[in-house]
């Protein structure tokens, strides 16, 4: 049996993007190492007017679904663990709490409560995460439960800084 590695190259901007620049291919948690390297971005992007931040991350959403679809066929497998531009995207999402309730945006305590709210919920996928994971396929299926991971996230954060009192 072949590896699903095998079929994909960063020269290939597809595959570039849908493994995080490289950050997927990690042999251990290449999720959270996603995620990890979904954090400079963080911090460019959110230099941006709150809308344009937005819009970004709407973007990168839309060509999220086509850049996981695409990866994911040249490997013939489903959401393989290092295709994590789905990751990049949750955590955007769930950051994105972070301007809206005037915090600065480079708080390492809110950065590091995110990443972890995120990873948790992407890793242990309450309904309905659990939900869409298993029955959405294709590229949607890759990026929608880290979308809902994320949005789940944000709310989370910010419950978690009005009972600690961080606002």
């Amino acid at each position: 049996m072949s590896n699903p590695l095998d079929k994909i190259t960063l020269d290939n901007p597809w595959h570039l993007l849908a493994t995080g620049f490289g950050s997927g291919l990690s042999p251990i948690v290449p999720g959270t190492m996603g995620t990890i390297a979904s954090i400079p971005l963080y911090l460019a992007l959110v230099q941006l007017p709150l809308p344009a931040y937005l819009i970004a991350v709407l973007i990168s959403c839309i060509v999220g679904i086509k850049i996981c679809g695409k990866t994911s066929e040249d490997m013939g497998v489903h959401d393989h663990g290092s295709i994590v531009w789905d990751e990049f995207v949750g955590f955007w999402i769930t950051m994105a709490v972070v301007p809206l309730m005037g915090i600065a945006a480079n708080d390492w305590k809110w950065l590091i409560a995110g990443f972890v709210l995120f990873r948790a919920f992407d890793m242990i996928k309450p309904w309905p995460i659990s939900y869409l994971d298993k029955h959405i396929h294709g590229g949607l299926g890759i990026m929608i439960d880290d979308i809902l991971a994320g949005v789940m996230a944000a709310i989370s954060l910010v419950l978690l800084g009005y009972f600690l009192g961080w606002m």
